[in-house]
């Protein structure tokens, strides 16, 4: 009787140590996400993912960790986009008027004079408005985890401020491969010129174009200002960087894993709009020093000239209602 117990118990012993070490190694378990983008470590978008990082270690107590490759070391915004697709890489800063071309809800954000002001921006972005359009491109494989703030875009000139739309006509003005933006500024009254980033300070130099849009910081670091020596702030349009993720990585992860994720997201979105706030001063700042002529014309002559974009769009049953839902944000 002893001896059969015995040879019973001993396989049983080893069945459940294999379970429990099984159990520890999967609690144990560690994942490496990599995040890729284009920008500059200087940028504040790239700071805030560093914090993150940091972030994300901490709450996951090491389990899940960033790598992040700055500069394109993995390739352009196309490539990072196309790998987040197909599973092979975590995570990448998009532009939301790049989004649109994946899901129609992102070029809402694109629309001139859309946000009342910063704060009203924040609420909408941070609220069931933002979520409902981070989540718009799962359709495609994508999922928005968070908002970063881009700033305002503005116009940069070569020969002359742009103090009211008129002061547009005849001028190329570069902007990115999006329609709104195209259309934006042709009710302005210039020529819109899809010229991809990396190529647009030498076509400022040459005179393919007599200028673009873009925020301080951007202006600054590209180093554009050497060019172009007029910046107009009318602040057209307040479009937000995106925190896109692979939605077959996110798929792979477990629900806590997915939580600490966005919660480290969260915290790394609040945190990068004092870094924003920090770098655009020091932008002006120093295009100012270089020579640039700063001025700030009045937006309402330009809102005006850009009412028809939205008057195009009331009968849009996707777009329209993000744009009531965004215009009553913070009314009561």
């Amino acid at each position: 009787m002893l001896k059969h117990s015995s040879t019973f118990t001993l396989p049983v012993f080893y069945i459940l140590l294999a379970l429990c070490l099984l159990s520890c190694s999967n609690s144990s378990r560690k994942n490496t996400l990599k995040l890729a983008h284009g920008l500059d470590k200087n940028h504040a978008v790239h700071k805030a993912m560093v914090i993150m990082g940091d972030i994300l270690k901490e709450k996951s107590g090491g389990k899940l960790t960033l790598q992040i490759y700055a500069n394109g070391q993995l390739g352009g915004e196309k490539e990072c986009v196309e790998l987040l697709q197909i599973g092979s890489l975590a995570m990448t800063k998009v532009s939301a008027a790049t989004m649109g071309n994946f899901a129609e809800e992102y070029t809402v954000l694109g629309l001139p004079y859309l946000f009342r002001s910063k704060e009203h921006g924040y609420s909408v972005l941070d609220g069931d408005v933002g979520k409902q359009i981070l989540v718009s491109s799962e359709k495609v494989w994508l999922r928005g985890l968070c908002f970063f703030d881009a700033g305002s875009r503005s116009f940069y000139t070569k020969e002359k401020s742009i103090n009211k739309p008129s002061d547009l006509k005849g001028l190329k003005i570069r902007v990115m491969k999006s329609v709104t933006a195209m259309k934006m500024v042709r009710l302005l009254g210039g020529s819109p010129a899809p010229i991809p980033w990396g190529e647009l300070y030498t076509a400022l130099q040459s005179g393919v174009v007599d200028g673009a849009e873009n925020n301080p910081p951007s202006f600054f670091l590209s180093h554009h200002y050497e060019v172009c020596k007029f910046y107009s702030i009318d602040e057209h349009t307040s479009v937000p960087d995106v925190l896109m993720m692979s939605k077959p990585v996110w798929d792979k992860l477990s629900t806590e894993e997915q939580g600490w994720l966005q919660e480290a997201a969260n915290e790394a979105a609040i945190a990068e709009r004092k870094l924003w706030a920090i770098s655009e001063e020091e932008a002006l700042t120093a295009v100012k020093a270089a020579g640039v002529t700063v001025t700030y014309p009045d937006k309402i002559n330009f809102s005006k000239k850009t009412n028809e974009m939205y008057e195009e769009l009331k009968d849009n049953a996707v777009l329209y209602p993000i744009i009531t839902a965004i215009r009553n944000e913070g009314k009561k």
